[in-house]
This record gives C-alpha cells, sequence and structure tokens, in this order.
C-alpha cells in the first residue's frame, strides 16, 4: 500500500508550503488507495508554538486535505506528535548505539565554538563536527552519561565512498561522504533531532514515499546512513521545487504573506487556493488553469512535476479565487459562503432571497468573500463610508438632488421598468448626458462610484432607503 506524510514544525502560523506540499501527498496516496498521515514534529522545544498545531490540522480540514491518521483522528502507529514518542526514539538510539553506528559527544558549547574558531584561523573549510567523540571508548561514555553529564548523541557516517540518492525528479544525485557530518540524533535535552525521529517514524508508520521539499535533498544521504544503520528499505524519495518570492528568493513571511489562516480570513476559498497550489509545479494534460481536486486525482502524476522554480503570486492567487467567485460557485453556495464574513463585520440582511440578489448584482466586482463586504456595505448598513470621488461627484450634482428626490418620491415602484425611463427622461429634459444624473444619486446612495447598474441598485435598496438616503446628501450638500 502507498502510505506518504507530511509532518509540519508547529512554530507559527499555517504555512502555504506546508499546503502545498499536503496537495501533492494527499493526492498521490489517494490515487493509489492508499493512506495520507500527518505527524507534528514539534522537537524543536525552543520554538513550539502550542497553539500552532492545532490551526495546522484545522488547515487541512478546511482544505479538504483530511488525513487517514493524525493527532486528531489517531490510528494504528500513534501517537502522531513526536513530543510523545520519546519512549520509541530513546529505545532506537540505544540500538545504534549498541551496534556502534553511533556515539555519545560531551563537547560543551563553548569548546564547539571554540573548535570552530581554530579551524578558522587554520584556514581550514569547517565540514562541521571535528569528531572528537567519534572513537571514544564506550564504557567511558556510559559511565560519563551514567552520571548525568550533558551530552549528544551522533550518528557515525562513513568517511569514504559516496552515498547515491535516487530521487524521482532527479534521478541519481551523488553525494561525497567525506563532505558528511556526523550530526546530532539526540540532542543533550533528551529530544531526537528531526532526522532520527522523521526516520523512525516513517519506518514505524510504513511510509512508502517521501515527497517534500527540495531543502531536505542535502539531508537525505545522512538519513539514508540512518536507515541503513538500522537495516530498513529506502522509501522512494521525490523532492519537489520549493515555492518562490517573486525574486526567486525561497517563500518567507518576511517578503510576503504565507499564512493560509489569513488567506482565509481574506475570503480565499480553500478550492481556490488548492486549485492554484496545484498549478505551481504541475499541470492538467490540457493546459487548463481550472481544475477540481477531485479532477487532480484522476490526471495527477507525480513524475511529471516541474522542477522550475514556482512563484507564489498573490494577485493570480486573487484573479484564480475571482474565477471560482464568478463562474464556479453556484449562486447558493456563494451565498452561504460570504454570511460568516458579513456576521463578523456585524451586518444583517432582511431575507435569504435579498443576499442572493445582492450577491448576484456584486460577483462581478469581488475577488474575496471580504471584498464582498467591503465593497457592498451599503446594501446592509446606512453606516457606509463616503468615498472622496463620490463626495466631489455629489457636491457637482448637488442642485440635481431635490428633483431627483421629488421624482423617485412619486414613482409607484422602484423597479427598473419605472426608474430607468424617469431617469433617462430626467436627463433628457435637464439636456445634460445620463451620467450627470446617475453619478450624484450612486454617490448619494452608496457613498461609491463603483457599484452595480443604478437601476438594479434602485430595485434592491428600495424605495424608503433611497428616499432617506437622498435626504440625508441634499442636507450634507447644504451644510457643506
Amino acid at each position: 500500500m502507498v502510505v506518504t506524510r507530511i509532518a509540519p514544525s508547529p512554530t507559527g502560523d499555517p504555512h502555504v508550503g506546508t499546503a502545498y506540499q499536503a496537495l501533492f501527498n494527499y493526492v498521490f496516496a489517494k490515487q493509489h488507495g492508499g493512506k495520507f498521515i500527518v505527524r507534528i514534529e514539534d522537537t524543536d522545544r525552543s520554538r513550539y508554538n502550542p497553539t500552532s498545531e492545532r490551526r495546522i490540522l484545522e488547515m487541512l480540514e478546511w482544505l479538504g486535505l483530511s488525513p487517514d491518521e493524525s493527532p486528531l483522528k489517531g490510528g494504528p502507529n500513534g501517537p502522531y506528535v513526536q513530543s510523545q514518542r520519546l519512549p520509541i526514539y530513546h529505545q532506537h538510539v540505544r540500538i545504534l548505539l549498541e551496534k556502534g553506528a553511533a556515539y555519545r559527544a560531551f563537547d560543551t558549547p563553548e569548546e564547539l565554538a571554540r573548535a570552530r574558531e581554530e579551524a578558522l584561523r587554520a584556514g581550514k573549510q569547517e565540514m562541521g563536527y571535528n569528531r572528537r567523540y567519534r572513537d571514544y571508548p564506550p564504557e567511558e561514555a556510559e559511565r560519563r552519561a551514567a552520571a548525568g553529564e550533558p551530552h549528544v548523541v551522533r550518528l557515525k557516517v562513513p568517511l569514504e565512498g559516496k552515498t547515491i540518492v535516487h530521487d524521482l525528479l532527479r534521478g541519481p544525485v551523488e553525494f561525497d561522504n567525506a563532505t558528511l557530518d556526523d550530526k546530532v540524533i539526540l540532542k543533550a535535552d533528551g529530544y531526537p533531532t528531526y532526522h532520527l525521529a522523521a526516520m523512525v517514524d516513517d519506518h514505524l508508520m510504513g511510509v512508502t514515499h517521501v515527497i517534500r521539499a527540495e531543502e531536505w535533498l542535502t539531508s537525505t544521504p545522512f538519513h539514508i546512513h540512518i536507515l541503513r544503520a538500522f537495516g530498513w528499505k529506502e522509501p522512494v524519495w521525490c523532492h519537489t521545487p520549493l515555492l518562490r518570492n517573486p525574486d526567486k528568493s525561497k517563500l518567507s513571511k518576511r517578503k510576503m504573506d504565507t499564512s493560509v489562516d489569513s488567506y482565509r480570513a481574506q475570503g480565499i476559498l480553500p478550492e481556490a487556493l488548492l486549485n492554484y497550489l496545484g498549478t505551481m509545479a504541475w499541470s492538467m494534460p490540457d493546459g487548463r488553469e481550472i481544475f477540481s481536486l477531485e479532477e487532480m486525482l484522476v490526471h495527477f502524476r507525480l513524475e511529471r512535476i516541474r522542477l522550475g522554480a514556482p512563484v507564489f503570486d498573490l494577485e493570480k492567487l486573487r484573479w484564480m479565487n475571482g474565477k471560482y467567485i464568478r463562474e464556479v460557485l453556484s449562486l447558493d453556495d456563494l451565498a452561504e459562503r460570504v454570511k460568516p464574513f458579513l456576521e463578523r463585520a456585524g451586518l444583517t440582511y432582511p431575507s435569504e432571497d435579498y443576499l442572493k440578489q445582492v450577491v448576484e448584482v456584486m460577483r462581478a466586482r469581488f475577488e474575496t468573500l471580504q471584498e464582498f463586504v467591503d465593497k457592498s456595505m451599503y446594501f446592509f448598513s446606512e453606516a457606509y463610508p463616503m468615498q472622496e470621488k463620490a463626495l466631489a461627484k455629489l457636491r457637482e450634482g448637488a442642485q440635481l438632488l431635490p428633483e431627483l428626490h421629488e421624482r423617485l418620491q412619486k414613482a409607484p415602484n422602484m423597479l427598473p421598468e419605472t426608474t430607468e425611463p424617469l431617469l433617462r427622461g430626467y436627463a433628457e429634459a435637464k439636456g445634460i448626458k445620463a451620467a450627470q444624473v446617475m453619478q450624484p444619486l450612486r454617490a448619494a446612495l452608496t457613498g461609491s462610484l463603483e457599484t452595480p447598474g443604478m437601476f438594479d441598485l434602485l430595485f434592491l435598496l428600495g424605495k424608503e432607503r433611497v428616499l432617506r438616503r437622498l435626504e440625508r446628501a441634499i442636507e450634507r450638500t447644504r451644510a457643506s
């Protein structure tokens, strides 16, 4: 059975890069009738954020990438939080020590710093740890450890030869063993490093394909040596290209918004975000940009992932979100999606039909659900802002407002077939262009010049609100 996994670190906001890796792992596993596992890698206790774990798991559920096994779902291979698996890692470290494949190192931080300084003064290119304790007598090391002396455990890597990583996308990648470091596998605080924990967990959880970011490629030789030390089979390695900033640097929150929670708060749809992430390093066979997760499950091929540097473009994501709003979601679905955003803004609506009518006339004018609220506030509240350009148009047409109020007050209703001839006839009688009537009226009713058509506005606002807003605008222009 195909088994894939992701092992995010709970150190901050759920990162879009985690969603990107989760998508490929989820799709590949489901294509093959396999399992998708989520583990939480929380062994770096200095950076651990207690709320981040929950938010990562919520993000995956929101995206529709529900794992088969996770801290929330449970499963036969738990626990799924690495800090809860310490006895398992300690047991495996003991195995490596007994085999002579690992050793205890008692260097203090000061000694390590001094060794690096001496190497630099000698003109050496420091490749890593100086292996001072690699051949230290095991009995003496055990005695010092039993006495409580602080230390770490390091893996013995081969000093000669080459290690070949057979990567699904890149082919064989060679690493000279002389350049590899005896990396730490167990820290002085008793927590394993990612290197050991990930390989032990992958083996025990039956992971068959390790699909992860290319930044882990240089660590893979070390991972291979951990697996070989235990006598375990390697998984299939697949290192996907990193998401990039527009300047082609690694995508980071220092340069742009990378938080999936932030996108969700802005009103980016989960379907649109998944669709966009799917296009980052892969494409549909027919080249179309808009496709569902279900369609990706049919057509995705891991081997067709491109090795370029995919640029994560927030404007392109917004554009794709807008396509979903305009062309993919049904009116009923879209209306349901905007409700939480209206509630968050404290806005109400008189009926479901009214909400759907507003969404329908506005859907071509917003790209995110929050933008719907920002651009349509005048449909739901009298406390809408007056934009500067709208205020200028209101003042330009101030002399028309009383007559417009009078004519609309006499109108039998606000149906388009009533208001269109009324307003166009008024403009003709005044000898002015229709826009010279519509723009001041639009400004008075909405505080904006960028709105749906005037006759839709009048119908949806209704006669009572139209007249009340015109009266308020007349008072405002007189006061100024």
